[in-house]
């Protein structure tokens, strides 16, 4: 199998004088081929381009693909015997047959509902109350499950930036309360974060973003600062004088000399 060329460039006329025999370009063309890892533009056969040593060396040019180390599931602690979270209060589901009572269970659920589980079982180690749904101890432990879930999605799927835009929020809102607990109850704070696993850090008291011309007038005014300093030690700098401020009455005065314009 060639190539469409009408004619080959070693069968043009002059062309053997000028570079030498066939042999020699057919084994020039073998060679290029397999640097290129492709059949040879010029007249290699497909067969040629399938030999032990090329297939080696497309081997060994491929980027080698790092397989990511596994990481344990926040759910894989849910028994696959236990119901689905829409099925545990119907007082029927007992009676049913064994088939279908695994139909109803974890183990044919989808992630949504394994994570509905999850979420009431935190809720339900800082809950106040069995009615209790809307506290700040339970908002902290819904965000906290999703904020599992979508970590170990984005372990997976590093470039999802949808979810990893969700699972920022979801942060920035946990924190957020967490700020607020803090603030107002320590002791449910320290048991919320003891009862959920979390580890708070809190925020710098000012965060700005260093530049280098940031940098560089600080190092200004602190240098200006240090030789006034100096200056009034020595006693070389006078204080500033200030004016003395005018009172009401001064200035209704001077306003009465000036007069209406004419």
């Amino acid at each position: 199998m060639t190539l469409p060329f009408d004619v080959p460039i070693w069968r043009r006329p002059g062309f053997e004088e000028k570079y030498g025999s066939e042999m020699w370009l057919r084994g020039a063309q073998a060679l290029l081929g397999a640097a290129l890892r492709v059949p040879c533009a010029l007249n290699v056969t497909l067969s040629q381009s399938k030999t032990p040593l090329l297939q080696a060396a497309r081997a060994y040019a491929r980027p080698v693909r790092r397989k990511k180390p596994e990481i344990t599931s926040h759910l894989d602690d849910l028994p696959p015997t236990m119901l689905q979270w829409k099925y545990t209060n119907v007082p029927a589901v007992n009676q049913v047959d064994d088939v279908v009572r695994r139909l109803l269970s974890l183990e044919m659920a989808s992630q949504k509902e394994k994570l509905k589980i999850k979420k009431e079982q935190l809720a339900d180690k800082v809950r106040k109350a069995p009615n209790d749904k809307g506290s700040f101890e339970v908002q902290i432990a819904y965000l906290t499950a999703k904020i599992r879930t979508l970590q170990e999605h984005l372990h997976m799927h590093p470039k999802d930036k949808f979810n990893r835009r969700h699972m920022m929020m979801a942060i920035d809102r946990r924190r957020k309360l967490l700020k607020y607990l803090r603030r107002s109850r320590y002791d449910a704070f320290e048991k919320t974060c003891q009862q959920l696993g979390i580890e708070y850090t809190p925020p710098p008291a000012f965060c700005r973003r260093i530049t280098r011309r940031w940098v560089a007038k600080k190092a200004l005014c602190l240098k200006v600062f240090q030789e006034a300093q100096k200056l009034k030690a020595e006693g070389k700098l006078k204080p500033r004088q200030r004016a003395p401020r005018r009172t009401k009455s001064k200035k209704k005065k001077v306003q009465q000399t000036k007069g209406t314009p004419v």
